[in-house]
């Protein structure tokens, strides 16, 4: 059963807009300015595509390397010295998931020098063997672009082939922005908006699902944020392949990009998360807050105001922390119950692509 509900959606009474205006590009810069009104809407919408129920999954993290190639301003991982686990390391890490009763692996790394599809491959395949129930959710559309150029191959046959070797599903991370303006400021080496949705529409048509994303709160404008979400909503239209759409408020430590970032309020954050709901209503049902960046407590509030999902437990959380977040690496799916019942709603476990546990 998935948890989000396809069902018709109604018109709130209470609310002046027309349903085929919610996702105008002048509307919702209007109701940024708007909180009250834009938190309303964007309960409503919760409310009639979920429920009252808010998920998360029991899932780890495998940052398999942090050597990378790449020039973004905003990380804090990369190191041109750093580690690449073994496989035997890669395998330790998911048999202490599986005791910890986890049903995903999620998988991501730097660029490291020299990676080709079969490396990558590798990965899910010796996981698939030793672990054949868990699921792979792994690979960002800039590592299958990176592995597809460095083996001489389309970002198609790589996806054709990481799914022969277990791949289940995408981070739909590296989208940073989809706008060329900021992504050339902020990663000038990265992959283009149009490459971006390439790979992601790519794997769509695959079969493979993925997550979406957006880091905010940086040198974007709320103009950009809007087009992000439009892009988004208009590529859901034309494949269904979104699961989620996660929301990565940037974090400013021990980057060059901190500096001149927005420093973003609690208002600001729960506002970007009611916004997510409405720009992206009905299509993508599931709006995903992270827990690693805002924090339990900001994160449990966003669930008051458009968001139904809460993420993953992680076991292990690299990226954001060495970027300055402060939370634990892990959160227990006790602590997920208590969250979300202290904030009035009703907990669920959730699988990777949203059936229940």
């Amino acid at each position: 059963m998935m948890l989000s509900r396809e069902r018709e959606v109604s018109k709130p009474d209470d609310t002046l807009l027309a349903q085929d205006r919610w996702m105008d590009r002048a509307t919702l810069m209007a109701l940024w300015n708007e909180p009250v009104r834009l938190f309303r809407l964007a309960n409503l919408l919760r409310k009639e595509r979920c429920g009252d129920e808010v998920s998360f999954v029991i899932n780890r993290n495998v940052n398999f390397t942090n050597r990378c190639v790449g020039s973004c301003r905003f990380c804090a991982f990369r190191r041109s010295d750093g580690y690449i686990l073994t496989e035997e390391e890669i395998l330790e890490r998911v048999a202490a998931a599986e005791r910890f009763s986890a049903t995903e692996i999620c998988i991501q790394g730097g660029l490291a020098p020299g990676l080709v599809l079969e490396d990558y491959c590798r990965i899910l395949e010796a996981i698939r063997e030793n672990f054949p129930r868990m699921h792979l959710h792994a690979y960002s559309p800039m590592e299958v672009f990176y592995m597809s150029k460095n083996s001489g191959i389309t970002p198609e046959d790589s996806i054709k082939e990481l799914k022969r070797a277990g791949l289940g599903s995408m981070p739909g991370t590296a989208a940073e922005i989809l706008v060329d303006r900021v992504r050339m400021e902020i990663c000038p080496s990265k992959l283009t908006t149009a490459e971006w949705r390439d790979v992601i529409t790519t794997a769509h048509g695959l079969g493979v699902p993925t997550t979406s994303t957006m880091l905010y709160g940086h040198v974007e404008s709320l103009e950009d944020r809007i087009n992000h979400l439009l892009l988004l909503r208009e590529i859901q239209a034309d494949t269904g392949g979104f699961t989620e759409f996660v929301l990565l408020p940037f974090m400013s430590g021990n980057n060059s990009l901190g500096p001149m970032s927005q420093r973003l309020s609690h208002l600001d954050n729960l506002k970007m998360h009611a916004l997510a709901r409405v720009a992206l209503h009905p299509l993508i049902g599931n709006i995903q807050a992270s827990w690693v960046k805002l924090g339990r407590d900001l994160a449990g509030r966003t669930v008051l105001w458009g968001t139904n999902d809460l993420g993953g437990t992680l076991m292990e959380e690299n990226i954001s922390r060495t970027a300055g977040a402060v939370e634990a690496e892990c959160m227990t799916p006790a602590q997920f119950r208590d969250l979300i019942e202290r904030n009035g709603r009703v907990p669920v476990q959730r699988t990777t692509l949203y059936g229940r546990v």
